[in-house]
C-alpha cells in the first residue's frame, strides 16, 4: 500500500509523530537543510500537512506549492494559523484539535484569574527576595463578590463558567448572538459586558473579527477595579491601550496567557508591575498535549482511509 506524503511543518508530541511515521510518509521540514528547497522538490507528492502555531502562518503562498494538498491538520483547538478560507476554495479540508484541551485550558485559566487577582507571583517573588522578615506582603484584592464576563462562551467558556459557579460569583458573557440554552445573562457588545462586570476573561477564537476586540473602550469600561484575563489569542486586545490603561490605573490587573507577536512581549507589559505573564501554556500538559496530537494523527489517518475528517473547521465543512 502506497503511502500518503505529509509534511510536518514544526515539532509536534513525540507519540503523534511516531503514528504519522507508522501510516505515512512523514517529512519534517525544520530538519531540512534547505527547507525552500525541499518544497521545491518534493511540494508536488504532498498530500496533507500536520502544522501548528510554531510553524507560522498557512496560506495560499504554501498552498501554491503544494498542488496535490488535500488535507490540513492543524494543532490547536485555535486555527488562525491556517487561511482556512482560501483552503475552501482550493478543495483542502482543515481540521484542529477540539474538545480535548476544553477542560485543561478551563483549570488554567482559572489559576491564571486567581494568581492575577490575589496576586502569587507578585507574593512569591517578595519571598524569594528575602524581604519577607522586614514586613508582610501587601494585602492582595479577592475574587469575592466579583462579577465576570465571559467574551466567548464555547466549549472552553463553558467549562469556566461550570468551575466559576463553584466560586460564587455571578457570571455573564457576550457572544455574537445569545444561547437560549444559557442561564448567564448575556450582553450585546463586550463594551456592555466589560461595564456589567469587574472580571473580563477572553476565551475567543482570533480573526480578523475578533482582533482588538478589546480595546481601549472595553477597558475603561471594565474599570478601576477590572482585572482581565486573556487565555485566547493576542491578537483580540489592543496590546497599547492594554499597557497604557495597566499603567494609568483604568484597570486593577491582567493576567495573559497569549500575546499578539508571540514569543515577543512588549516591554511596556514586561515591567508592569500589576501584570501576570505566562509564555502559552495554557494546554500545555502533557497528557492534553498528547490528547491534540492523537487528534492531529486521527484526522489525517481518517481522511485519507475513508476520505472524512474527524473535526474539520467550519470553513472547510463539505
Amino acid at each position: 500500500m502506497t503511502r500518503p506524503d505529509i509534511l510536518m511543518t514544526a515539532p509536534m508530541h513525540p507519540a503523534a509523530a511516531a503514528r504519522l511515521d507508522q501510516r505515512f510518509a512523514l517529512h519534517r521540514l525544520w530538519e531540512q537543510d534547505d527547507p525552500e528547497a525541499f518544497l521545491r522538490s518534493h511540494g508536488a507528492v504532498i498530500r496533507g500537512i500536520a502544522t501548528s502555531t510554531l510553524y507560522g502562518r498557512v496560506d495560499d503562498t504554501l498552498f501554491a506549492r503544494l498542488p496535490a494538498l488535500e488535507i490540513v491538520a492543524s494543532f490547536g483547538v485555535g486555527y488562525d494559523n491556517v487561511d482556512a478560507e482560501v483552503a475552501a476554495t482550493r478543495g483542502i479540508v482543515v481540521t484542529n484539535t477540539p474538545g480535548v484541551l476544553d477542560e485543561e485550558v478551563a483549570d488554567f485559566t482559572i489559576g491564571l484569574l486567581l494568581a492575577t487577582i490575589r496576586r502569587l507571583p507578585q507574593a512569591e517573588r517578595f519571598l524569594r527576595e528575602g524581604r519577607w522578615p522586614h514586613g508582610p506582603f501587601p494585602l492582595s484584592p479577592t475574587l469575592r463578590g466579583r462579577r465576570v464576563g465571559i467574551l466567548g462562551l464555547g466549549g472552553i467558556g463553558k467549562a469556566i463558567a461550570r468551575r466559576l459557579e463553584g466560586f460564587d460569583v455571578a457570571i455573564a458573557y457576550h457572544g455574537r448572538t445569545r444561547q437560549e440554552a444559557v442561564a448567564y445573562p448575556w450582553h450585546p457588545t463586550p463594551v456592555a459586558l466589560a461595564a456589567a462586570c469587574d472580571t473580563l476573561i477572553a476565551i475567543l477564537p482570533g480573526n480578523a473579527a475578533t482582533r482588538h476586540i478589546v480595546d481601549a473602550a472595553v477597558l475603561k469600561a471594565l474599570g478601576p477595579n477590572g482585572v482581565f484575563v486573556n487565555v485566547a489569542r493576542g491578537s483580540v486586545v489592543d496590546g497599547e491601550a492594554l499597557a497604557s490603561a495597566l499603567e494609568d490605573g483604568t484597570i486593577l490587573a491582567a493576567g495573559l496567557d497569549v500575546f499578539e507577536d508571540e514569543p515577543n512581549v512588549p516591554p511596556a507589559l514586561l515591567t508592569s508591575r500589576n501584570a501576570v505573564l505566562l509564555p502559552h501554556i495554557g494546554s500545555a500538559s502533557e497528557y492534553t498535549r498528547a490528547a491534540m496530537g492523537a487528534l492531529v494523527a486521527d484526522n489525517l489517518m481518517a481522511w485519507f482511509e475513508n476520505g472524512h475528517a474527524l473535526t474539520p473547521v467550519a470553513e472547510t465543512r463539505f
